[in-house]
């Protein structure tokens, strides 16, 4: 018997690299929701944020941001994924 892969979960910061905001994490919860993406919840606790914050698949995030970021293929740009430089 194969084991079930699970999905990639990873958090906007982890994606990105940098913290996304509000609006951008509010822009990508909507989307996601939108779609039926499976979403789920962490709680972090760090000097900069503490709180629960939202864990998407890595492929949605792919697809939302039209770059893969997370392997430093792409590296993001004044905070504005339209304006993502490719390495």
């Amino acid at each position: 018997m194969e084991k079930e892969l699970k999905p990639y979960m990873m958090s906007l910061f982890e994606y990105l690299g940098y913290a996304a905001g509000s609006e951008l994490g509010k822009e990508v919860a909507a989307t996601a929701v939108a779609l039926k993406e499976t979403i789920q919840e962490q709680y972090i606790s760090n000097p900069k944020y503490t709180g629960n914050i939202k864990l998407y698949r890595r492929e949605f995030l792919d697809e939302y941001f039209k770059k893969k970021v997370y392997d430093g293929e792409v590296e993001p740009s004044n905070g504005d994924p339209e304006n993502y430089v490719q390495l």
